[in-house]
């Protein structure tokens, strides 16, 4: 399953009032994952140096990936 489609599901069964319009999910999606990617890739480490930050950048990368829709969310 896509990020995107967790996140709107997650949406559908809020108690937010959203218009009933086509995209109406998805504009309120948008946002949100923008911020997510933002502070996500505001924790890229500087220096990929080391064992660890090569982890670390690889970690931010997948979640990237999945937030983005480019690869599946692992199943749970």
């Amino acid at each position: 399953m896509k990020f995107h489609e967790l996140l709107i599901a997650a949406i559908q069964r809020s108690e937010i009032p959203l218009r009933f319009e086509p995209g109406a999910e998805e504009s309120v999606a948008k946002p949100v994952t923008e911020l997510i990617q933002a502070w996500l890739q505001a924790h890229l480490p500087a220096d990929t140096r080391t064992e660890f930050e090569r982890g670390r950048l690889a970690a931010i990368d997948q979640l990237v990936d999945e937030l983005t829709g480019a690869k599946d969310v692992p199943p749970a």
